[in-house]
């Protein structure tokens, strides 16, 4: 039964349907990538408001500039833009037709800005990726001599970026007088509002010094936390969907049945009241963003590299495995959370059994490879901060040391047993050469002051480095992680 308005009669009892008339939904925000996470996360949220019968002037307008987007917005098309989502509970999958979208802008630069341009469109979402925001390696500021960046700057051609097309929508909007939006980042990069507003307002000012200001004082740019493991959709979900369901979608959606939303309350133009549906609303969304990106995050990265060095293909398996079970249990536990700010109703070691839970649900899949992939953009988000925060209390960092030593030994190319690692990165040959090179000057892989900054020169940093990469390959894995967890009781 493929997924069309018209066939969605013959799912009824067996699929959760939308409860709501479409008809009746016009298009509030207009969301940039609409990948998977988008689709069971922030788009599940609306269709549990509308269900409610509230805000129904909130519809998703779909978009995006990049070739991927051209492929997604064909595939929807076909189905009215509905998406099934299917929820891995362990304990029974459930199904649901999500119908939060009603349109989707055609797939350019010039369709973007059109779209963006009309005055219904009050909130601008995007999933682009942490890789997205056009960030230098290292200091996290705005990389303003960027090719596109450039082009974007001085052309009048349709824009290349996302940027390019908010500052562009921006200019016309204050130029006919219309309201501007709000932009809200849903990406997985610390402070993401502000990182939002830092690559538009940079942006903004090479194209025109009274247009940044405007943007300044008209825009605003909520933090927010999204959580929601939604691995890739493949052949095996597709035919487990038509299987349990009856259902043929090739947009398929699977996720875990677990969601988190904290967000700033920082709208200009209005927002729909998604504290209806669990949505937290919070002046200052730091210590929760700081919370999931170090614990759930850097457990995803802690995990990672160990199970792919030691050819383990799942996360769930690799949760089976006392070794990188206790590994990740330690480091979380000694290093980790002590780096965390008190969150307000979160007991933190409750919250790392449940994130432990998480990643041991075989039902979702979720592959170490996904888990290992864009470590150049990742690590410096989620793991180097903690290193540098323990440093500077003169803490202990045996733990996080050996995290990097292990994506380190990933890097080179090969796991344990020689077969090889794919490494999927914007830097991946870089990476590739100068973890080779560490094999015996552990030293060359630090020497990437992009993606290590002041730690590339951190003394302690590099010993400590260094002494778990050497055991590594020496050793191997499995008895470095002994020695490491022989050093402390951990659960």
């Amino acid at each position: 039964m493929k997924i069309t308005p018209n066939s969605l009669g013959s799912l009824a009892g067996t699929v959760s349907l939308p409860v709501y008339e479409r008809s009746s939904v016009s298009p509030g925000i207009l969301h940039i990538g609409v990948g998977n996470f988008h689709r069971a996360h922030q788009a599940v949220y609306l269709d549990n408001l509308f269900a409610k019968g509230l805000d129904l002037d909130w519809g998703i307008m779909g978009a995006g500039v990049m070739p991927y987007d051209t492929k997604m917005r064909k595939l929807l098309a076909q189905q009215d833009w509905l998406s099934t989502v299917i929820e891995l509970d362990p304990n029974g999958y459930n199904a649901r037709v999500v119908g939060a979208m009603i349109a989707y802008a055609d797939v350019s630069g010039a369709s973007l800005v059109q779209a963006l341009s009309k005055p219904e469109i009050r909130i601008v979402s995007m999933t682009i990726t942490e890789g997205g925001y056009f960030l230098e390696q290292g200091s996290g500021s705005f990389n303003s001599d960027h090719p596109d960046i450039i082009a974007d700057a001085v052309s009048t051609e349709p824009p290349r970026t996302v940027f390019g097309a908010l500052v562009k929508a921006l200019a016309i909007r204050r130029a006919k007088g219309i309201a501007p939006f709000t932009i809200m980042s849903c990406d997985n990069v610390p402070e993401n509002g502000h990182v939002t507003r830092q690559a538009v307002l940079g942006l903004a000012e090479m194209v025109s010094g009274s247009l940044a200001s405007w943007i300044l004082e008209n825009v605003s740019f909520p933090s927010g936390m999204v959580d929601c493991i939604t691995p890739a959709t493949g052949d095996r979900e597709r035919q487990m969907a038509y299987d349990r369901f009856g259902i043929e979608d090739e947009g398929l959606v699977v996720c875990e049945p677990y969601r988190h939303w904290v967000l700033e309350d920082s709208f200009i133009e209005g927002r729909p009241a998604l504290e209806e549906v669990g949505v937290k609303f919070v002046s200052d969304v730091g210590p929760y963003e700081q919370m999931k990106l170090r614990i759930v995050n850097g457990g995803h990265a802690a995990i990672a590299y160990p199970s792919a060095l030691m050819g383990i293909e799942y996360a769930h398996e690799a949760m089976q495995m006392p070794l990188v079970r206790q590994f990740l249990h330690k480091l979380e536990a000694e290093e980790i959370i002590p780096t965390l700010p008190k969150v307000n109703g979160i007991e933190f070691q409750n919250y790392l059994g449940q994130t432990m839970d998480r990643f041991s649900n075989a039902e979702v899949g979720d592959t170490v490879a996904r888990l290992c992939l864009d470590g150049s953009n990742r690590q410096p988000k989620f793991i180097l901060p903690a290193i540098e925060e323990r440093l500077s209390q003169g803490s202990d960092i045996s733990g996080l040391s050996l995290e990097v030593a292990l994506w380190c030994r990933y890097c080179s190319g090969r796991d344990e047993e020689g077969n090889t690692l794919h490494l999927v990165d914007e830097n991946a040959e870089r990476l590739r050469d100068k973890a080779r090179l560490a094999q015996d000057n552990p030293q060359a892989f630090l020497d990437m002051p992009d993606i290590f900054g002041s730690l590339a020169e951190n003394k302690i940093f590099a010993e400590k480095f260094s002494e778990a990469l050497r055991s590594i390959w020496e050793k191997g894995t499995s008895a470095t992680l002994e020695t490491y967890l022989a050093k402390g009781n951990s659960k």
